[in-house]
């Protein structure tokens, strides 16, 4: 058996062709935000490219991966800003559009959300401890957390207080038992 997000078992018997196809769709459009985070992707584009209706889309989206198709892609840009702010080598800003967002303050506020903490605080973080750690470690270590998996809201930073690491983050710290 498997189960549906939020419907409980479903048999392998009850999926339908047509229900497989639309599966196979939808993991090709994540396929593509995945690949393409970077361009400018909305619904519209994203539902094209699956062969659906915008509405049913992103509908069928969420039903299959427990999040709409832009807190999907945006998750993916802030996972993607992270490396590249770890680096040190890029503002915030050069981040921000080399991710494909389009707005400083939406980009800031989001990756907050996901991560805790502001992208200019993460950035001057010390990422030391990553540097011996294979990089598909690394990102899964680093993976932002979605807003449902954290146990509170992301709260404002306010000088002098440090926002504490994503849970998969907080296992690279923890001292080994």
């Amino acid at each position: 058996m498997v189960a549906a997000a939020g419907r409980g078992p479903v048999t392998l018997a009850s999926v339908t062709p047509e229900k497989l196809a639309d599966l196979a769709r939808l993991r090709r459009v994540r396929d593509l935000m995945d690949r393409e985070y970077a361009r400018p992707l909305d619904v519209p584009t994203l539902a094209r490219a699956a062969l659906m209706s915008p509405a049913h889309f992103s509908r069928q989206f969420r039903a299959a991966y427990g999040e709409t198709p832009y807190a999907y892609l945006m998750t993916r840009r802030v996972e993607r800003a992270k490396a590249l702010l770890r680096r040190g080598d890029m503002s915030v800003t050069d981040v921000c559009l080399a991710v494909g967002c389009t707005s400083l303050g939406s980009f800031s506020a989001r990756f907050t959300q996901l991560t805790g903490e502001t992208p200019t605080a993460y950035r001057a973080r010390d990422h030391s401890a990553l540097a011996s750690v294979p990089g598909c470690i690394v990102r899964e270590l680093t993976r932002p957390d979605p807003p449902a998996s954290r146990s509170q809201p992301a709260q404002r930073q306010t000088s002098g207080s440090r926002q504490t690491p994503s849970r998969n983050e907080e296992a690279l710290w923890a001292p080994a038992r």
